[in-house]
């Protein structure tokens, strides 16, 4: 919190004179009375200083600023852009004599507030609010469940407890009690996380406000010193998270009533056992890039879809077997590079190959696939169209089902968004639940024809292949924009980009178009004379920027988006 002292005027203090200081200058750091600020704008060589109120200044009286070499003790009066690192005149004279990037720091320093060093940190503290919160959500939830779980193994206890005599009132109050221990140890464990997370959501918030203070009020070289010093700090609390979470387990209490208890004999000694199973928690620390601060990206920034254009890289055939038709409703590109695609003929079967073309392997599924899509590194959600009403979450690596999630209707186009799952499910809804199942609210859609769906951020796209309509809205439902495209004949397939430009296959037009994020204006990037026929699989890697379509027949290709 700023201090509340009194700020004396520095020139009038060095005369031996005590006068509060009404302004403060932070080129030379230190208070100005009225007078001597009158004195400090006339002098040619200080008109440029940034004098700031004491008002202002006390909101980043607290934010520590090193001017001075950590190592020699010399101000900081250079920066070696070899090395991003300021430096005093012994550093250059001592370890960066054959650096050619050396600069001056009032050079460096120009325009800090618009680097992408200080909106990097912004949105580096920013993000890892958001991951905090997200693991304070997980982890109070985990807590509830746990008390579930005790509630439902006192039960189990009760129940078996009505069938025997008053003999087992002293095994049943030994299980009870360690019944209560036990649960007590796993809740102060998550407890113990949640109040990290609580320390570090305060510090990161005070960051944020001195930050913004800093941005806003300090000088440049402050600006650009501050941001570096400020982003260890930030580097080093990502990684203190980052060990905390793979520490965390979760914790589900059961009990295994004693097998003797229903025939009792008085030589049994226990109630029963609490166990306690831990798996790893389910926690994705969702990294930002903060590393790579003021450095430039291939990634055009403006995501005008007039820049926008398709190099292809490859294109080739699915294979077949006996004479069916390969029908590829669906298709993700893998964490690891690989091609997953739905076979919604006669195989019940996930196809994937390598990047290259190359056929890896057929994958039984449960039923005829529709669409698919990749949760994390680890876990893919499969949905089975109108053959079954549920879906499965699966191992991207040994493809088996680690969880089967049952709805009311047939489940159609999904997509996995911060932890949840939005599920083309019901009449005119998606359905949304977290990776447990869990129904966490439903979404109305304006019609009943929509298949395919696609989330990005803190927004949902889906298209309406019989009315030809794209649709963007809100993760609440509330709809933000639609595009009606003469051009696009029963849009299918959809996917996002970076930029959240929306790329869309027509199944009849046999096309690709390209939506600016705003509905504001779209393009043709791919039409049937470039091979697109009846196209209805479309997906965006971001990483690495390639696009993949899936025709109807299995005809397959990939583009690098530039």
């Amino acid at each position: 919190m700023a201090s509340e002292k009194h700020v004396p005027c520095g020139p009038c203090r060095f005369d031996d004179v005590t006068i509060d200081a009404g302004s403060w200058c932070t080129n030379c750091e230190e208070g100005l009375c009225e007078d001597c600020e009158n004195v400090h704008r006339k002098i040619k060589i200080l008109r440029n200083h940034k004098v700031i109120s004491i008002d202002d200044y006390r909101k980043i009286e607290n934010v520590t600023i090193s001017l001075v070499c950590e190592h020699h003790g010399e101000n900081l009066e250079w920066f070696c852009q070899n090395h991003d690192k300021a430096l005093c005149m012994v550093c250059v004279t001592s370890d960066h004599k054959a650096c050619a990037g050396i600069i001056s720091i009032s050079v460096a320093s120009k325009n800090a507030r618009q680097s992408t060093a200080l909106s990097d940190l912004e949105e580096a503290i920013e993000g890892t609010l958001r991951n905090v919160k997200q693991f304070t959500k997980n982890r109070e939830s985990a807590t509830k469940e746990i008390e579930k779980q005790e509630l439902m193994v006192k039960n189990i206890v009760f129940e078996t407890r009505t069938k025997i005599n008053g003999y087992l009132d002293k095994l049943q109050e030994k299980l009870l009690r360690k019944l209560g221990s036990i649960s007590h140890t796993c809740k102060t464990k998550y407890k113990n996380f949640l109040q990290k997370l609580e320390s570090t959501t305060e510090m990161l918030t005070k960051l944020r406000e001195q930050t913004l203070h800093l941005k806003q009020f300090s000088s440049d070289i402050q600006v650009f010193l501050g941001t570096r010093q400020v982003n260890k700090r930030i580097v080093s609390e990502i990684e203190s998270i980052k060990n905390e979470i793979g520490a965390t387990k979760d914790f589900e209490l059961k009990v295994d009533i004693h097998s003797l208890i229903e025939n009792f004999s008085k030589r049994v000694e226990d109630f029963g056992q609490i166990k306690v199973l831990e798996s790893c928690a389910e926690l994705d620390f969702r990294d930002h890039k903060i590393d790579q601060a003021q450095t430039e990206t291939n990634v055009p920034a403006s995501g005008i879809i007039s820049d926008m254009k398709l190099q292809l890289i490859k294109t080739f055939q699915m294979k077949r077997e006996n004479e069916y038709v390969i029908d590829v409703r669906g298709c993700v590109i893998l964490p690891n590079g690989n091609l997953l695609m739905t076979n919604n003929s006669k195989q019940n079967q996930l196809v994937e190959y390598k990047n290259t073309g190359e056929h890896m392997r057929d994958i039984q599924v449960s039923a005829l696939p529709f669409f698919i899509a990749v949760i994390d590194p680890n876990r893919i959600a499969v949905t089975y169209g109108d053959t079954a009403k549920f879906m499965e979450i699966r191992n991207t690596h040994s493809f088996c089902t680690e969880k089967e999630i049952r709805l009311l209707s047939y489940c159609y186009g999904v997509s996995h968004e911060d932890g949840r799952l939005y599920v083309k499910s019901g009449n005119s809804t998606i359905q949304v639940m977290d990776l447990s199942g869990r129904q966490l609210e439903t979404l109305k859609l304006s019609s009943d024809s929509v298949l395919n769906i696609t989330t990005s951020r803190d927004k949902i796209f889906y298209t309406d292949y019989k009315k030809n309509i794209v649709h963007c809205c809100r993760l609440n439902g509330e709809e933000l924009w639609q595009v009606k495209s003469e051009s696009v004949s029963h849009p299918y397939g959809v996917t996002v980009d970076n930029n959240r430009n929306v790329y869309v296959v027509g199944l009849v037009s046999n096309n690709l178009t390209i939506i600016q994020q705003d509905g504001k204006d779209s393009k043709t990037l791919l039409t049937e004379s470039d091979g697109l026929f009846y196209p209805q699989a479309v997906d965006f890697d971001m990483d690495k920027r390639t696009l993949l379509i899936c025709n109807k027949g299995g005809k397959v290709a990939m583009y690098k988006v530039v």
